[in-house]
């Protein structure tokens, strides 16, 4: 036993614990190098050859997202004109309307008080007609009755048909008369 301690003693001073082997340094290195050179040579370019069409896509996305909102806000501004001058377009109708409704007020205002004119017009015209009608027929009857009146007191006959008439039309104008001068005056 004591030549295996001796070895491992005479190992333990040529070798440090924490140090690995000089030929593992090597082919670590050189592993290394040869894993730095695939990885630079054929990893790398198609890493950044995705995130350059990575990158063109965001980028493409964005402008796309872009020209939208362009347009969005192109067809809002457009709806929104739209929709202001369908507003005054209805407030012209609603003013038109408005404008129509008070004209045919008017006409009907207008057509009813010419109705009403003619009404009283036509009544008015009756009423002068009956009015006539009826003082002409109280004149007769009037002439009758002061005829046989004036027969009565007189006490001979009135049957001469001119003297009766001419009788009859004086005493008639004396009432017109009276009647005139009491209607001026009140």
């Amino acid at each position: 036993m004591p030549t295996t301690i001796a070895l491992l003693a005479a190992a333990g001073e040529e070798q440090n614990p924490l140090l690995p082997a000089t030929y593992d340094i090597t082919w670590s290195i050189v592993a290394l190098v040869v894993v730095g050179l695939v990885f630079w040579k054929y990893v790398l370019p198609m890493f950044q050859k995705v995130l350059a069409e990575r990158t063109e896509q965001i980028d493409g996305g964005i402008k796309r997202a872009e020209e939208a909102q362009a347009e969005a806000k192109a067809a809002l501004e457009q709806y929104r004109a739209q929709l202001a001058e369908a507003r005054t377009e209805a407030a012209q109708i609603r003013e038109d309307a408005r404008a129509q409704g008070q004209q045919i007020i008017d006409e009907m205002k207008a057509q009813a008080q010419e109705e009403s004119d003619r009404i009283v017009a036509a009544g008015h015209s009756q009423l002068v007609a009956q009015r006539q009608q009826i003082v002409t027929e109280l004149r007769g009857d009037l002439g009758r009755t002061a005829v046989d009146l004036a027969e009565k007191v007189i006490g001979e006959s009135l049957a001469d048909e001119v003297k009766r008439a001419a009788t009859v039309d004086r005493f008639l104008n004396e009432l017109d008369t009276i009647g005139a001068n009491s209607v001026a005056g009140k």
